[in-house]
């Protein structure tokens, strides 16, 4: 059934049941993966009469508030599912998240939350709400990228924008140096976000030298004698700009050799302040305000840490520090009396990056950072809505980061801004929020690592699209429920799913080819920024030129 049948029968269901409300009609107007089409066919007239329940039951919210919910997404690096926000593993790991723990247990908590392997990607797939290989986000780059988010990527800043609420983005953006990747440049009003990934601020100085966790960045460690090309080292890189909405982006801390690494933990600090501050101002405003606060979490450098956990490291330090700073969120919530009419969804952005010693570790599942095993995808999450979630609700339904973008423009009642002309890989998982486990309108996820398809998961099996046994049957399958940490493949007791999995990855593949992926974005770094020390000047012109004349 083609995407124009499928809708128009769909259509024609809800017509006839005197259901289909604006709402329902721009969600039948986006273009989803294949496999929703299907389960959009099976259960379309089941889900359109819960739709019916849930837009009376979002008016009677709106009308008791004033206004639509207010919307914080909080998402950190690089944590285990496990890590926090369960007490038992608290104790088992030997650090303590009481506001996530206490959040889990007065909201949700996601059993099966998937995102992207890495950073940047997962960022990527939550500002689209599609998986980022289709807008070229598929890596995690270091300065200097020389690429970023497309500007015509459509971001969930800008659908709720259309809407009405204000939007501000705070810490991680590692969306790329480009302009058009910056994030008031994406949608928000008002945003202070670093470039980059956390490693440059935490390691490359003198002091990460020092302590063997970077080689040969520094001048002093470098080869002198046949040195020829003195700016090659990107000594300059930004590690944190703001902006507003139509204005130029400001340089807000200079990076230096010796000064890197305090000013790396100075923001952690200024944007929580900055997180902080914009719910103050945006309390009570007549608009509802939509808040992507990716705080940073990263500090293993033991340089003037004092350690006080049983796990005895930077990390666990890091993880007590943020399940702190979440609290003071919830906090400000309550202080301005706004906590009822606020969703927050705090979670990881994908596994353990395993290769960090003394560190992270996959604690329920194999794999980590990077890897198409459940421990790089499958992440600790969380969601609290005070009066509108169940309290202690655990829902073992696939969840993806992508379906926030369109769940935020449900509640929003913005899906008429989203955009029709390419796939959105998010579902509108409003059901989950508002009733609980067993309403998930998803029963697939596909895994990229980079701009390779590697897994495809379907209800409770995966099949691995990588390596195997090629003289057999190619793929490795597993049953996530009989064996969740991947460590027996059952080639022989799965024969079975051959077939089905080759379909479902025929049919993913046929809509990419019908909606190509967008290539990556390339351009100059730095552009705009006026600010930077002199070497990192002659840098950027350096990296210019190159980029203009190719040579």
């Amino acid at each position: 059934m083609t995407k124009h049948t499928l809708t128009t029968a769909t259509v024609a269901l809800g017509m006839s049941a005197g259901i289909l409300t604006t709402g329902m009609a721009a969600e039948l107007a986006i273009i989803h993966d294949a496999e929703q089409n299907i389960l959009q066919e099976e259960f379309g007239e089941q889900w359109a009469k819960q739709d019916a329940e849930i837009s009376k039951k979002l008016a009677e919210l709106e009308k008791k508030h004033g206004k639509k919910p207010n919307i914080i997404h909080i998402m950190w690096d690089d944590t285990s599912f496990g890590e926090v926000g369960i007490p038992v593993f608290n104790k088992i790991r030997g650090f303590d998240t009481p506001v996530l723990n206490k959040m889990g247990q007065e909201g949700i908590t996601f059993t099966r939350m998937y995102t992207e392997p890495s950073c940047t990607p997962t960022r990527a797939a939550a500002l689209t709400g599609r998986l980022a290989v289709r807008s070229g986000m598929y890596t995690v780059a270091f300065p200097p990228e020389g690429s970023g988010l497309p500007a015509e990527e459509v971001t969930i800043a800008e659908v709720l924008s259309e809407a009405g609420y204000s939007t501000a983005f705070f810490a991680k953006a590692h969306q790329g140096d480009i302009e058009e990747a910056y994030m008031h440049n994406q949608g928000f009003d008002e945003a202070q976000f670093s470039l980059y990934n956390q490693f440059p601020p935490i390691f490359w100085h003198r002091t990460g030298e020092a302590g063997a966790m970077t080689n040969g960045y520094t001048p002093e460690m470098t080869e002198k004698k046949y040195l020829v090309d003195s700016t090659w080292r990107p000594y300059g890189y930004i590690m944190d700009i703001e902006g507003k909405k139509g204005e130029q982006a400001r340089e807000t801390l200079p990076t230096t050799l010796e000064g890197t690494l305090e000013n790396y933990r100075k923001l952690i600090e200024i944007h929580q302040e900055k997180a902080l501050d914009f719910i103050k101002r945006k309390a009570n405003d007549d608009k509802p305000f939509y808040l992507a606060y990716w705080p940073h979490v990263y500090d293993l450098n033991t340089q003037g840490q004092e350690i006080t956990t049983s796990n005895s490291t930077p990390f666990a330090q890091n993880m007590e520090r943020l399940d702190r700073h979440i609290g003071e969120i919830l906090e400000e919530l309550e202080k301005q009396g706004i906590a009822e009419n606020t969703l927050v969804i705090a979670m990881a952005d994908n596994g353990p990056m395993t290769e960090a010693p003394g560190a992270m570790y996959p604690n329920v599942f194999n794999g980590g950072k990077g890897d198409y095993r459940e421990g790089g995808v499958r992440v600790a999450a969380f969601a609290q809505w005070p009066g509108v979630i169940e309290p202690g609700t655990i829902v073992g339904d696939i969840f993806a980061v992508h379906d926030l973008f369109t769940t935020f423009a449900n509640l929003a009642g913005a899906k008429e801004h989203i955009p029709t002309d390419r796939i959105i890989d998010g579902i509108d998982q409003t059901a989950v929020l508002l009733y609980g486990d067993g309403q998930s309108r998803r029963d697939y996820y596909h895994i990229y690592t980079g701009p390779i398809h590697a897994a495809t998961i379907k209800q409770q099996f995966k099949r691995v699209w990588l390596g195997g046994r090629p003289g057999l049957v190619k793929n490795d399958f597993y049953n996530l429920y009989q064996d969740p940490r991947e460590e027996r493949g059952m080639m022989a007791q799965m024969l079975w799913a051959w077939g089905p999995f080759d379909m479902v990855k025929k049919r993913h593949d046929q809509m990419n080819e019908k909606y190509p992926f967008t290539p990556t974005r390339h351009g100059v770094p730095f552009t705009g920024i006026t600010n930077l020390r002199p070497e990192s000047i002659q840098y950027q012109e350096t990296v210019r030129k190159t980029m203009e004349t190719g040579k």
